[in-house]
């Protein structure tokens, strides 16, 4: 056995790996959520109706047979790409109708056309999440219009934003020698930052309306409350989120002197004052405590091993042929091998991801803490109350799928933190 069957191998098992843990843990979380459907917890009898605790449930369910069909698709759609021949016809295509003189163009067009054919794929489960799923429980509030306007919209800033660096990653591979990716690596850092200190104010405005906020009574809770932990903003804003669902939120954004404190309207009309002034202490706790540097520098040393692990495997034909992959003898292959690398990167990763949804929880919890020294601790837990309910939050989902996918801990866990 060659080291080209040696790595096909390694894939399919890693795939059907994560199929099977996926189709596992989507299993249990359905019978965890369906088995306590008709009876609220102990602990939120007094506060949360069994309407409520069984409309979030039957959401829940119904997310996870939209999320379900969706894994089915990606894991046909990665197939077709790799072991199947589907990007290496693609290649060859694009390589008819464009001259081996332009190789740039060939790469980029390849790249771009590869993620107009996987977005196609996955639009008509877009829709249904939207005008069925969202729409049936009551949060959707987007047109098709609208549907289509952001669409389009968020094609038209991922070409402004994602070809020059894309160009740019793509030439340093080709012409940058041996440690092209350490440049590609700084290159891809300074990028991100920049993208992160215009988007409050040039990209978020695109998809949403961002007005003052007029509470005066609320604006001197925040001012007095950001006050009282050394942060400050360039304003704080109202945005239109109903515009496109019922959920909503709070969120300190920017970079520099580019902070902002945004509220989603749909919160307003939810919470009392003391509850926002809960809500976004939490958020501020994410400041304070350090939580957005430390996620950013994993996120850039993650991104510093997969560079360098793309600069091994580009040059290895066993990398390409493993995955049903014909490389140029001539030409560059340079965007083959960007393309396969993402292809190949979530299926490593979901194994992985329990460590970092750990760590994401923690840092929830110690947001929780610092809101709870910065505001009142009974509104924060009222105001959460009121947030999975109105979000349709399910109270019971299974701990092993918590581990995977939750970002935040289960409501059960939050609460009896803050009562301690």
């Amino acid at each position: 056995m060659n080291s080209s069957q040696i790595f096909t191998l390694a894939f399919s098992a890693t795939l059907l790996l994560n199929l099977l843990i996926k189709i596992w843990l989507t299993t249990r979380q359905n019978r965890c959520v369906f088995a306590h459907r008709d009876q609220v917890p102990t602990d939120f009898a007094d506060s949360i109706s069994l309407e409520a605790h069984q409309k979030a449930a039957d959401y829940t369910l119904a997310k996870s047979q939209i999320g379900f069909w969706e894994l089915l698709l990606d894991t046909l759609l990665l197939m077709s790409w790799t072991l199947l021949g589907g990007l290496s016809a693609l290649n060859q295509a694009i390589n008819l109708f464009i001259p081996s003189s332009m190789s740039m163009t060939q790469e980029i067009c390849l790249i771009v056309a590869f993620m107009l054919i996987n977005g196609l794929f996955h639009l008509p489960l877009s829709l249904i999440q939207t005008f069925q799923l969202e729409e049936k429980f009551g949060f959707n509030k987007m047109t098709l219009s609208l549907w289509v306007s952001d669409l389009c919209k968020g094609l038209l800033v991922g070409a402004v934003l994602g070809l020059p660096i894309l160009w740019l990653i793509l030439k340093l591979m080709s012409a940058g020698g041996a440690n092209w990716w350490a440049i590609a690596w700084i290159s891809l850092v300074v990028y991100q930052l920049f993208v992160m200190w215009i988007a409050p104010n040039l990209i978020m405005p695109l998809f949403n309306k961002f007005t003052p906020l007029e509470d005066e009574t609320l604006k001197a809770k925040v001012t007095d409350l950001m006050t009282r932990v050394g942060l400050s903003a360039k304003g704080f804003f109202v945005m239109d989120g109903s515009r496109r669902s019922a959920h909503s939120n709070a969120f300190f954004t920017g970079m520099g002197s580019n902070k902002r404190v945004v509220f989603f309207d749909t919160l307003l009309q939810q919470l009392s004052l003391e509850e926002m002034e809960a809500v976004l202490a939490h958020e501020l706790g994410h400041f304070k405590l350090k939580h957005i540097p430390k996620l950013m520098i994993t996120s850039f040393l993650m991104s510093l091993v997969g560079l360098w692990t793309l600069g091994f495997l580009s040059g290895q034909a066993w990398f390409y042929t493993g995955l049903g992959v014909t490389p140029s003898l001539s030409g560059s292959n340079d965007a083959l091998a960007l393309l396969l690398f993402m292809e190949v990167v979530p299926l490593v990763s979901f194994l992985f991801s329990p460590l970092s949804s750990a760590r994401s929880r923690k840092f929830e919890f110690e947001a929780d803490a610092f809101a709870k020294i910065h505001a009142n601790s009974a509104s924060l837990k009222s105001a959460l109350l009121k947030l999975y309910k109105d979000n349709s939050s399910t109270l019971t989902p299974d701990p092993i799928y918590v581990k995977f996918y939750h970002s935040h801990p289960p409501a059960s866990q939050r609460l009896a933190k803050l009562e301690s």
